[in-house]
């Protein structure tokens, strides 16, 4: 086993199963996905970001919390309002793990191949 791919392992074995999911449970969705998008570039108010969406803001209000619970944004109260900000870590912490996934498959490939190329004799 390559030394990147123990690494990978590694990252792979360090987030728990319920961060996992609860971060691709959070990316899943397109309206999420997007209030990341827009709130890795800027901080936006939860009524703010409501006004984007064919949604309440109390809609808009559950997809910050789940994001804020995958830990892919972060809410602060400013007054009255609720302000978002998209929080690089998260992104990264994904990227880590679909890189990490991506290494531990390819070693299964290159490994395949190497047992197809094996002389049977």
């Amino acid at each position: 086993m390559g030394s990147g791919l123990t690494y990978n392992l590694m990252v792979v074995d360090q987030i728990s199963d319920a961060e996992v999911d609860r971060l691709f449970f959070a990316l899943a969705d397109a309206t999420r996905r997007d209030i990341v998008r827009r709130t890795l570039t800027d901080e936006f108010s939860v009524s703010a970001l409501a006004r984007q969406y064919p949604m309440s803001i109390t809609a808009v209000q559950k997809h910050v919390a789940v994001l804020e619970e995958a830990g892919l944004v972060t809410r602060r109260k400013e007054g009255r309002e609720q302000r978002v900000s998209g929080r690089l870590e998260g992104i990264e912490k994904a990227r880590s793990l679909l890189d990490a996934y991506e290494e531990i498959w390819r070693g299964r490939i290159d490994r395949m191949g190497a047992l197809l190329d094996e002389d049977p004799a």
